[in-house]
């Protein structure tokens, strides 16, 4: 039922309990007040506190009024102040034992009984308060201990796909990579020693499909490295055609320069990438400050990337550097039957030189 429906409703009943239990001594003054005071309770929720004051005329005029009884509770519901409610019950008792217009003596112990009974009346719309507030709180708590339990699920689920993945791509890594690689290196030998053209073309086709494997092989591993907490998708992989963002955006004083064929194919197009992105990559490391010369170049049926840096200009930090990464751009080469050099060049700087055959795809 909408707040404002219940309002009205709590109105009209609290006006129909003052009209038929008003006192036989009473004057239009009581009346009045206690009329206002019913008439405030259309207010309670947001002056809880104002209402209650409103409606204690009403406990002067009324045995046990419904008003008074009404702004107790929404005071209760909404204050977690247990003075104040306290100070609230003690004047709701106060009024209810306290005779509007005394014609006689007051009988102290008759009073005194009236407002132990007030007091008990007042309080049990303050304890229904209380318990509906504590329900409430209750609830919120649930629902945040629920919110925390479903948060570890799933940060626990994720952590176990996590492991599952890390291990899975430890498997791709250490097998299937190595046996592939085999089959790419045996094919190779097979295509160079065999004197049949069938049998030097079936080779040709069973490395070039291997070494297209190994690379997809890589880039499945790199997938399932990645972070078990998201969701990855697959990217496209890099090809030459992404070599000039990549030396723009390298953070260095990088220059490209060159061209290669388009029939350059996928798996040495990312193994130029590969390796501008890792001599890139060593340059701001190890030799801030430096200009960096990336050459694409074609010699005869070979074609390869040279990327070569000044000295330094500023002071490198000291930082670790394990030379996988090299490694790695060196086993590329020696599955596509190419070369890697990299070294110290004549003028202090360092150069990288990768060279790939040209028919490798």
């Amino acid at each position: 039922m909408p707040a404002p429906v219940v309002d009205i409703l709590v109105v009209a009943v609290a006006a129909l309990d003052l009209s038929l239990n008003l006192m036989g001594d009473h004057t239009p003054l009581g009346v009045s007040l206690a009329a206002v005071g019913c008439a405030a309770l259309a207010f309670r929720r947001r002056f809880p506190l104002a209402v209650f004051l409103l409606t204690l005329p009403a406990g002067l005029t009324q045995d046990v009024p419904i008003a008074v009884l009404v702004a107790l509770f929404t005071l209760a519901e909404r204050s977690r102040d247990r003075r104040l409610l306290a100070v609230c019950v003690a004047l709701s008792a106060l009024a209810s034992s306290t005779p509007w217009l005394p014609v006689a003596p007051v009988d102290r112990t008759m009073t005194l009984v009236f407002f132990v009974y007030g007091l008990a009346t007042a309080a049990a719309p303050v304890l229904f308060g209380q318990l509906l507030q504590a329900q409430r709180d209750l609830a919120r708590r649930l629902a945040e201990i629920e919110e925390a339990r479903e948060h570890e699920r799933t940060l626990h689920a994720q952590a176990v796909l996590a492991r599952e993945r890390a291990q899975l791509a430890r498997e791709m890594h250490d097998v299937v990579s190595h046996q592939v690689s085999l089959i790419a290196v045996r094919a190779g030998a097979l295509q160079v020693a065999t004197k049949d053209a069938d049998a030097k073309e079936a080779a040709r086709t069973i490395r070039s499909l291997s070494v297209t494997t190994l690379d997809e092989l890589r880039t499945m591993v790199t997938l399932l490295r990645a972070s078990g907490g998201h969701a990855t998708e697959p990217t496209p992989q890099p090809t030459l055609a992404d070599l000039h963002k990549l030396v723009e955006s390298s953070g260095t004083h990088a220059r490209l320069s060159g061209a290669l064929p388009s029939t350059v194919g996928t798996p040495a197009q990312r193994a130029l990438y590969r390796t501008v992105q890792e001599a890139l990559t060593n340059v701001r490391k190890h030799a801030p400050g430096a200009t960096v010369r990336v050459e694409l170049w074609q010699d005869g049926d070979d074609v390869g990337v040279t990327v070569t840096n000044s000295p330094p200009t500023r002071p490198s930090l000291s930082l670790p550097g394990s030379q996988h990464g090299l490694v790695g751009l060196r086993e590329r080469a020696d599955i596509l039957h190419g070369t890697l050099e990299a070294g110290p060049a004549a003028d202090g700087g360092y150069r990288v030189r990768l060279r790939i055959p040209l028919s490798t795809d």
